[in-house]
C-alpha cells in the first residue's frame, strides 16, 4: 500500500509543486487548502502516513492545526514548512509537536530525507502503540495488517458489522 501524505497549503502553486514531487517519491498526495479542509481530511478516515503543513495561512495558522491535530489525537508526523524560517518560529512549531521544519522552496532531495524520516518514525510509533494495545488486550481491526485489497475490504466488513447491534 503506498503510502499517503496530506499537504496542507493556501497557496495553489506550491501546494501542486508538493503533490507532483510527492508523486515522484511514489507515494499519495491528497491536497488540502487550508488547515480546516486539512482536519476535514483527516478527521474522514483514510490513513495519512505523514502531514506537510504549512505554518503561514489565512484563517486557522499552521501551530494552531498542528495544535488541533495533537488534541484530535492524530499522531501521524507532520513537517511544517514556511517561507519564514526564523528559529523562534522553529522552535514554536516544534513545541507545538511538528516532526521536522523546511524551508520554502524545499529542494527534492531535502522533502525525500524528511518525508522518509517521518515515515520511519511513524512506522516505529505505530509498532509501539499496538504493542501497548496487544498488551492490555484492546487490539482493534486497526491494528491487523494488510496490503491485500481484498483483505482490506473484509476487514471494514468485519468493522462494520462490529459496530452493528444486529445480531449476526
Amino acid at each position: 500500500m503506498a503510502h499517503r501524505i496530506l499537504i496542507i497549503d493556501d497557496e495553489p502553486v506550491q501546494r501542486r509543486l508538493l503533490e507532483a514531487a510527492v508523486t515522484r517519491l511514489g507515494m499519495k498526495a491528497i491536497a488540502a487548502a487550508g488547515a480546516e479542509e486539512g482536519l476535514q481530511a483527516l478527521a474522514a478516515g483514510e490513513p495519512v502516513s505523514a502531514v506537510i503543513l504549512d505554518l503561514v495561512m489565512p484563517g486557522m495558522d499552521g501551530i494552531a492545526a498542528l495544535q488541533a491535530m495533537r488534541d484530535r489525537g492524530f499522531a501521524m508526523p507532520v513537517i511544517v514548512q514556511t517561507g519564514q524560517g526564523g528559529i523562534d518560529t522553529v522552535v514554536r512549531a516544534m513545541r507545538a509537536g511538528a516532526f521536522d521544519f523546511v524551508v520554502k522552496p524545499v529542494s527534492p532531495d531535502r522533502l525525500q530525507q524528511s518525508i522518509g524520516n517521518a515515515l520511519k518514525l511513524g512506522a516505529a510509533s505505530a509498532d509501539q502503540r499496538r504493542q501497548t494495545r496487544r498488551n492490555a488486550g484492546t487490539l482493534t481491526f486497526d491494528d491487523v495488517i494488510c496490503a491485500s485489497p481484498r483483505m482490506q475490504r473484509i476487514l471494514a466488513v468485519a468493522a462494520k458489522a462490529a459496530r452493528s447491534s444486529i445480531p449476526i
